[in-house]
């Protein structure tokens, strides 16, 4: 593919980079270069759809990355969604690119990378929306790489004719890219840190676990997403229902053939069916035995990924983001015993479970009860067994991010924490999620944990152990807590033991971990810094 040259003189002195598939020009932003919408792979359509990936074609010339690429095909966000997340979109086919901000363009810089995977439920976002940009992190010496990758039916349907999971072999893809081209931008191929919020830290455990990925990343952070893998059976009958509506066969042939707006349309509609908390049909990771050969927490339990360093954690309240922006906080308090009863099916649990959460939290209404119990079973019990089987060589941190938004009813919810992480909580993106005046010396705090962990692989804390130091981003400045969810989790390790009430799917059966005594909760001051739930019952968290 011949790529003209831009020779204006204008464009004189932007930074140059040539890739292995031909050159790049990008731009100078606030002493920052900054390359955008590079191609990591050719364009998913035609004959490559539903496909896996394959390398881009090469180009002559200067090829132009001065804007975002193209992003994958999404249906939009809800309109009480799209209100707090921002999820734009580049049209366009040559959607699997991705975007590099480095202070120190050259082969001879050798500095610490981060590479980001997005969120959105594995159905929605990019790596163009503006809470992502990478400058803070270049300004702090880290070479910031964020991609895009297939979505939906296109990425994660699971079809006859076609292989599974091809928006993770996308992000696979993405990987190699850096291993092989990350130095000509002054990164250290051998120095990578994976992070990713829900969607993709789950994605990140997928990767973790995987053979063929081993050796291109050191470092992992999951935000607000474990390790998981979804039934066969959920993501076949979300195929299905789209191809009853569409009128075609299930098949990845049929699927290509429609129109691709009417084929997003048909995604969106069917996938009302289900959320977070509610559950329902869902595209998810699955099983492959290849990409993915096993359970990803099954793999991770019994030693996976021995080498690379977590950072791992949640939010105070995530269910708030899933069920505040439709109204569902007022609905299920008023449903009262019945939400209970649905949350029981949905964590597959006994009452023990909800009156031990009744005693903990003897003020909490039946949302806060409930959404705190789904939380615990999607998210905080599989992160604590993650933490707790890592070798003692290479340490797991923890962190719970507990700053309530400044939009009301939303307090400390899923994604809240994404703006203090990239810095970029003046952005007014950011601020559709945390409202106006988001506290500027929270995100110094917080970014400046994940670049020393990029940088060290220590975050600035305590590494877990058996006392479950917890690091806390609030109000003030940040501490270290002990054990802040361990009443709760015991319950789970009760519940693990109850006769009839599994808790992993037939793909994955961790031992449960051993009980611990419940123990009183201490804190730790500090200055401030410059066996798995269900495990293919969760649908990917937006």
């Amino acid at each position: 593919m011949a790529v003209d040259a831009v020779d204006s003189a204008s464009r004189t002195h932007d930074p140059v980079v040539t890739t292995p598939y031909g050159a790049v020009r990008g731009r100078h932003e606030d002493g920052i270069a900054v390359f955008r919408g590079i191609p990591y792979a050719a364009p998913p359509f035609g004959a490559r759809r539903f496909r896996p990936p394959v390398p881009p074609e090469p180009w002559d010339g200067v090829r132009d990355a001065g804007e975002f690429g193209p992003t994958p095909p999404k249906p939009p966000y809800s309109e009480a969604f799209a209100r707090l997340l921002a999820d734009p979109v580049v049209p366009g086919d040559d959607c699997l690119n991705l975007n590099v901000w480095t202070p120190e363009p050259g082969p001879g810089a050798r500095l610490p990378v981060m590479v980001w995977i997005h969120g959105g439920a594995l159905t929605r976002g990019s790596s163009a929306v503006p809470v992502y940009d990478g400058q803070a992190f270049a300004r702090d010496g880290v070479v910031l790489v964020s991609i895009n990758y297939r979505l939906g039916v296109e990425g994660y349907g699971l079809f006859p004719d076609a292989p599974p999971n091809a928006g993770l072999r996308d992000q696979l893809a993405a990987l190699e890219w850096v291993r092989e081209s990350i130095a000509r931008f002054g990164g250290d191929p051998d120095r990578v840190t994976v992070f990713g919020e829900s969607a993709g830290a789950i994605s990140i455990g997928a990767l973790l676990a995987s053979p063929r990925a081993q050796g291109l990343f050191r470092r992992a952070v999951l935000q607000s997403g474990p390790p998981e893998a979804s039934e066969r059976d959920k993501v076949r009958r979300m195929v299905r229902r789209m191809a009853t509506r569409l009128k075609v066969p299930a098949t990845a042939r049929a699927f290509a053939a429609v129109d691709r707006a009417l084929l997003l349309r048909t995604q969106a509609d069917v996938a009302r069916l289900g959320s977070p908390v509610l559950g329902g049909p869902a595209f998810g990771i699955v099983v492959d035995g290849g990409l993915v050969p096993r359970h990803p927490m099954e793999a991770l339990l019994a030693g996976g990924a021995p080498d690379v360093e977590l950072l791992l954690g949640w939010t105070s309240e995530e269910y708030r983001l899933w069920l505040a922006p439709g109204g569902l906080l007022e609905r299920v308090d008023r449903l009262g015993p019945v939400a209970l009863a649905g949350a029981m099916a949905r964590c597959r649990c006994g009452h023990e479970v909800p009156r031990g959460y009744r005693a903990i939290h003897p003020g909490a209404g039946t949302a806060d009860l409930v959404g705190q119990m789904v939380t615990d079973h999607l998210l905080r019990v599989p992160l604590h067994r993650l933490a707790d089987a890592r070798p003692p060589r290479t340490p797991a941190y923890v962190y719970e991010f507990a700053w309530p938004s400044h939009v009301p009813g939303l307090g400390a919810c899923h994604a809240l924490e994404l703006g203090f992480v990239f810095d970029t909580v003046e952005v007014p993106q950011a601020a559709q999620l945390a409202g106006p005046g988001a506290p500027q010396e929270l995100a110094d705090a917080m970014h400046s944990a994940w670049v020393r962990f990029a940088v060290e692989g220590d975050p600035g804390w305590e590494a877990w152990d058996a006392s479950h130091p917890v690091r806390i981003f609030g109000a003030g400045a940040p501490h270290t807590v002990l054990g802040p969810r361990d009443r709760e989790l015991a319950l789970w390790d009760a519940e693990s033991g109850r006769p009839g009430a599994p808790l992993s799917s037939p793909e994955s059966t961790p031992s449960p971990r051993p009980r611990r005594p419940r123990r009183a909760m201490a804190v730790r001051p500090s200055s401030w810094p410059p066996r798995p739930p269900r495990a293919g019952g969760g649908r990917s968290l937006p």
